[in-house]
């Protein structure tokens, strides 16, 4: 019979099992590092995205501003001229949106004003076209904030305090 030669691996071939070691060491440092690096990034962008202390939505007391003198409007309903006077008043807890309406309270005031002389009286008459016209009112203060550089989700609510139709 006879002899099969056992052949030993070549000196590169020893290495080879300490390259194997070391390349599986720098994959698992270069995922080490690239997760510290992607953690630290997110971690940044929440910070730069956090509102800051003006940008957060005050917690305080709220403010009622009243609109005085209440609004008296005319509209026609089934050919007759009808009026309506609506007393107003807006809500808010932030003493920057207080003053900005106080500042802008002719815009306020006649964007209200357009608002309700532009109503139906047999929707108004209703508790819903009441609500309705509520939360429009609402839309109107809030675009008039923004309008004049403030942030319109401040001004929280619009109150009807006195709602007369004749």
């Amino acid at each position: 019979m006879a002899e099969i030669p056992v052949l030993e691996p070549a000196p590169a071939e020893k290495s080879s099992g300490k390259s194997k070691r070391m390349l599986l060491f720098i994959i698992i440092g270069a995922v080490v590092v690239l997760g510290a690096a992607g953690g630290w990034f997110m971690l940044g962008a929440r910070k730069a995205h956090a509102p800051t202390q003006a940008e957060a939505a005050p917690h305080g007391p709220p403010v009622y501003i009243p609109l005085d003198p209440p609004f008296v409007v005319n509209f026609e309903a089934q050919q007759l001229v009808r009026f309506l006077q609506v007393t107003v008043q807006l809500m808010t807890r932030d003493p920057q949106t207080v003053e900005l309406l106080h500042a802008n309270d002719p815009a306020v005031r006649n964007d209200l004003l357009l608002l309700f002389g532009n109503q139906r009286y047999e929707v108004i008459a209703t508790r819903e076209g009441k609500e309705t016209l509520r939360k429009q009112a609402l839309d109107v203060a809030r675009h008039v904030v923004a309008q004049a550089g403030g942030t319109p989700d401040r001004v929280e609510a619009v109150y009807f305090t006195s709602f007369v139709m004749q």
